[in-house]
């Protein structure tokens, strides 16, 4: 076996970063079969994350032992035949038993290379089996799901299926069988014995003195696993101290959003991330604006941006802009030229995708041969980079490339563009640069300049880790710690800039805040609290995987937020009248009926019940027949929420065309004792007196704007599965006259809800913290377009999953 620094070698230079080539190299066996194996593998074959992991999990298997044809398993690889670590398990089975009289042939049947199990048929028999099995799971609920996980991956049919595809599918069945966790599904453990008290008296930070440290997202998982401050290494450790001193060894961290669109959900989970870690910490945080390309960025992003992080709940240490560093960022270009480790190159687009291997296709793995201009002189690169701020060059003739490794397996190595020339004036620096630096050269200085202790962002950005380390170190600056989550994606709508910006500009949505979107500036509109979207966020937790969750899941979280936080009143969505023929016309009984049953806090107001009332349509039927229905019908009396007595059918009034137009009822007081009715039903009083009832002029009722889970899988385009009836509108409902009182006092905040870690102050004035819910219709909130004059309500969410 070769010498530790070979190995070393040799593993960094297919891509293993230099942690995980240590932790490698404390395995001797592993280390040589590992090797081994690199050396069986071809000049073209394509070390990428996912091959390299397949190629360590051989070696780790085999830990040292030989095993013939083993060049069969490393090509299978390489051409993607294999492409788990369950086939390259059942490979490597095959090959020990059968030794030298192996073929390739039926090590490809035995590994179950060219099965393909696509997702439906995933779903399909995942949803056979929860249907077969409906009734255990009934019965055992939540509890039973980690169990099925195991029995589900061993059904012959899916052994060869993506392990990826099983967890969401599954959850998403169970979802539509057991609905969410409930209280039924919530494990009580037992009070841990009261924490030790120091010497003091007070308990150590962070521990309650019965339930032991508190757990939340950034004690667990990725957050939890991330260095401390000062124990990033350093390619020139006499940087730490300067850094350390700098930040007093406190975390910083920054939010760095590219003014050129809205943010959408996925950032509010970037939000969270970088201002909670830090504040949990006791650190700071930066909102730093990447403003590195004028022609695509406008003031409304800026100031939305702006808005979005302090509607989170969240104050920025301090707002910059990476423009705020050109002066610097220009300076260290000159720097990596004069260090022999840049270049002025006059490549084409076109030109430099042929020199990275990319071919016609666009697909990598061709030769990568070197620009023609890689190689001038130092002094000539510093006097082109120099023409080309001074205005020498237009828009596409010259640009200045690092100069990395274009033999590394990674991509982010092969020469990236560090300035390009742009025609454009800037926001903050008008026409004072006609060069502006990269993403990929400026992020990892300006988090070196700001002296970052934790640079977070999600895995696309993984393979950037390389060339961000290593610009840092060209340059000699502190060499900040870029890790990578995994991002938070919501399926059943598009997240795309590109694909909303079409929806927008077709019409086929009001803008980028219509409630319908995922954006948080139509989120905030549709009366979504902040706090939501917090806890939300809390339960998903943070780990390296792309987070896919389902919007029934992410609505669930809403109304169980809202649930605990708004007052209730009676609303009817479209209304019919009902007329009591006994009672006389300025009858009128006062009726006290609280905000939120059995919770004092939210107090409680008087509604009058009056000779005419609003019922729901949907509450009355002439239907005599019908047993599962409770409600009001010619034979079936029915309770009016707080309302001393029932109330009986009389007769009906139609119009021509045969719609209910009144409903006449008898009022039965005169009972001696009120009849118990089946069920009770939400009522508007009908009065002059008080103003009652509040006409709606517009009531949206929101529904997902596309049919699907996946738009974008539409073989005519995500625009072809918009699904029509996303919104419904409704131009004649009705409230009880507290409604009033409700926005006046808007936002409702009760002490209960201040306690939250999630509670977040709303501005008051605005018209979406106006929110209540309406009994038997769901959460509702005040739009933006309401008006003095006019009422117009948005739908927040329904009171139950799967309600429209």
């Amino acid at each position: 076996m070769s010498s530790v620094d070979e190995l070393t070698n040799l593993f960094s230079k297919i891509g293993f970063e230099e942690a995980k080539v240590k932790e490698i190299l404390k395995n001797a066996k592993v280390s040589s079969s590992l090797e081994s194996l690199v050396n069986l593998a071809s000049d073209d074959f394509p070390w990428n994350k996912n091959s390299r992991a397949l190629i360590h999990t051989l070696a780790a298997s085999l830990k040292g032992a030989e095993v013939p044809h083993l060049q069969y398993i490393v090509d299978g690889i390489g051409k993607n035949d294999l492409k788990t670590a369950l086939q390259i398990d059942a490979a490597l089975k095959y090959l020990k038993t059968k030794g030298e009289d192996a073929t390739v042939v039926d090590l490809n049947k035995e590994s179950g290379v060219g099965i393909e199990v696509t997702e439906d048929q995933v779903r399909n028999r995942v949803a056979k089996y929860v249907e077969d099995n409906k009734d255990t799971i009934l019965k055992e609920r939540y509890k039973l799901v980690p169990g099925l996980f195991a029995k589900i991956k061993a059904l012959p049919e899916l052994k060869w299926a993506e392990p990826r595809l099983f967890k969401p599918i599954i959850d998403e069945e169970i979802l539509k069988v057991l609905g969410p966790k409930d209280e039924r599904d919530i494990v009580k453990k037992e009070k841990k014995p009261k924490a030790e008290k120091k010497a003091n008296g007070k308990a150590s930070k962070d521990q309650t003195e019965e339930d032991g440290p508190k757990r939340s997202m950034f004690t667990e998982g990725f957050l939890g696993d991330l260095h401390k401050v000062g124990e990033n290494e350093q390619a020139y450790p006499e940087l730490m101290a300067e850094h350390l001193k700098a930040t007093g060894g406190k975390v910083h961290t920054r939010f760095p959003p590219e003014p050129n669109g809205y943010l959408h959900i996925g950032h509010s989970k970037a939000i969270m991330v970088n201002f909670g870690f830090a504040k949990y910490h006791n650190g700071v945080c930066y909102l730093r604006f990447d403003d590195t390309n004028p022609e695509a960025e406008a003031p409304e992003y800026f100031e939305s941006i702006k808005s979005m992080v302090s509607w989170l709940g969240f104050k920025p240490w301090k707002t910059t802009y990476s423009s705020d560093y050109f002066d610097e960022l220009y300076q260290l270009a000159e720097t990596l030229i004069k260090n022999g480790k840049a270049y002025v190159c006059h490549c084409s687009a076109e030109e430099i995708k042929r020199g990275r291997g990319i071919k016609e296709d666009g697909t990598p793995g061709g030769e990568r041969k070197a620009c023609v201009s890689r190689e001038r002189p130092i002094e000539e690169s510093l006097t082109e980079f120099r023409k080309m701020r001074d205005g020498f060059y237009k828009p596409g003739e010259a640009i200045l490339r690092m100069k990395q490794d274009l033999n590394s397996p990674s991509p982010q190595m092969w020469d990236l563009i560090a300035y390009r020339v742009l025609d454009a004036p800037h926001p903050r620096t008008g026409d004072k640069w006609k060069i502006y630096p990269t993403y990929d050269f400026t992020h990892c200085l300006v988090d070196s300049l700001e002296n970052i202790t934790h640079s977070l962002c999600t895995t696309e950005f993984y393979l950037s880790r390389e060339s961000y380390e290593w610009l840092c170190d060209q340059v000699h600056v502190f060499r900040p710690a870029q890790r990578e989550y995994g991002r938070l994606n919501i399926t059943g709508t598009v997240l795309s800039k590109r694909k909303i910006a079409k929806l927008v500009t077709g019409g086929y949505v009001s803008g980028w805040n219509d409630p319908r979107l995922f954006t948080l500036e139509a989120i905030r509109r549709r009366g979504v609290p902040p706090g939501a979207i917090l806890s939300f966020i809390n339960t998903l937790g943070v780990t390296t995987s792309t987070t896919n969750i389902q919007v029934v899941r992410f609505e669930s979280a809403i109304r169980k937020y809202l649930e605990d936080t708004t007052p209730r009143l009676m609303f009817i969505l479209d209304p019919v009248e009902v007329v009591v023929d006994n009672v006389d016309e300025d009858f009128v009984e006062l009726c006290n009926i609280p905000y939120r049953p059995n919770t004092p806090e939210f107090g409680d107001r008087t509604v009058p019940f009056t000779k005419r009332f609003y019922i729901e349509r949907s509450d009355f039927s002439e239907d005599v027949d019908n047993k599962e229905f409770f409600r009001l019908t010619p034979n079936q009396s029915v309770g009016l929420i707080k309302v001393p007595y029932t109330v009986s059918y009389q007769s009906l009034e139609k119009d021509a065309n045969g719609k209910i137009t009144k409903i006449h009822v008898k009022y039965e007081n005169e009972e001696a004792k009120p009849k118990k009715p089946k069920t009770y039903i939400q009522w508007v009083p009908i009065s002059e007196k008080h103003d009652s009832p509040v006409r709606i002029a517009e009531t949206r009722v929101y529904n997902q704007l596309f049919k699907s889970e996946n738009p974008s899988a539409h073989p005519d385009g995500y625009l072809s599965d918009i699904n029509p009836d996303s919104i419904i509108v409704y131009k004649s409902s009705v409230a009880e006259y507290n409604i009033n009182s409700i926005i006046k006092n808007s936002p409702w905040v009760v002490d209960s809800a201040k306690k939250s870690e999630f509670y977040v102050e709303e501005e008051k004035g605005r018209k979406e913290v106006c929110r209540f819910q309406a009994m038997r219709v769901g959460y509702f909130t005040l739009d933006s377009d309401s008006t003095d004059e006019k009422i117009v309500l948005n739908r927040i969410v329904s009171l139950k999953d799967g309600t429209k």
